[in-house]
Parts: structure tokens; sequence; C-alpha cells
């Protein structure tokens, strides 16, 4: 069985649903965390941002968006989740996706996901 290698090559087991694409980039910002702050244990950064990924999949916080917009979710959410207040973080980017939509195809969902996304991860 292949397990899911890290950006350090070291390998820890995970669903392939919760690696892949889009969900891949919380993988990503938990190792840039633990690079950027020595006082962050990588395997811990690991698991957490992997429970996030879990709880996103589980939770079909992503379902009904696009291919962009759910990109665009999980890199938001990657910002808000390392914010000294990530609740905060995570509803003040729904708001955002309506009041600012950018390049967004559907702000009205972006908006809800967030909002399904701070509800699963009980921020």
């Amino acid at each position: 069985m292949n397990e899911p290698i890290g950006l350090d090559g070291s390998a820890f087991p995970a669903d392939p649903a919760i690696t892949a694409p889009p969900y891949d980039q919380l993988l990503r910002t938990a190792e840039a965390v633990a690079r950027e702050r020595p006082e962050v244990d990588l395997d811990l950064a690991r698991e957490i941002f992997l429970e996030a990924a879990t709880l996103l999949h589980n939770g079909l916080v992503l379902d009904g968006l696009d291919d962009h917009d759910s990109h665009g979710v999980v890199a938001g959410l990657c910002v808000g989740l390392v914010a000294s207040d990530p609740g905060s973080a995570v509803r003040g980017l729904s708001r955002q996706a309506v009041e600012d939509p950018g390049d967004l195809h559907d702000p009205e969902a972006v908006s809800r996901a967030y909002l399904l996304a701070a509800a699963v991860m009980q921020l």
C-alpha cells in the first residue's frame, strides 16, 4: 500500500481522498507552518491539518462547488486556520466572498462553504 508522502519525504497514513486536490493544500500548509515556526512539531501539524481535511471531506463542505471555487475555499482555509483567531478569520472569509468575490464562480456558495467549514471544525 502506498502511503502519502510529506514534502520532506516521510510517509504517514491517510485516506487518499483527503490528500488529493484540493485538500492537499492543507498538508502543504502544515508543512510550511512547521518550517516557519520552529516551535511547531511537524507530525502534530500534519495530524491537525489532515483532521481538518477529513472534517471538510466528511462534512461535504465543498459539495456543490466547482473545482475553481473548491480550490479557492481550501486556499482561504489554509490562511484562516493559522490565524490567531481561526473562527473569526474563516467567518471573515465568508463575508469577503460575497462582498468582494473577485474571480469566484459562485460567491454565495463559497460563503456558505466557509460557514459550514467553521461549523464542522467547531471554530
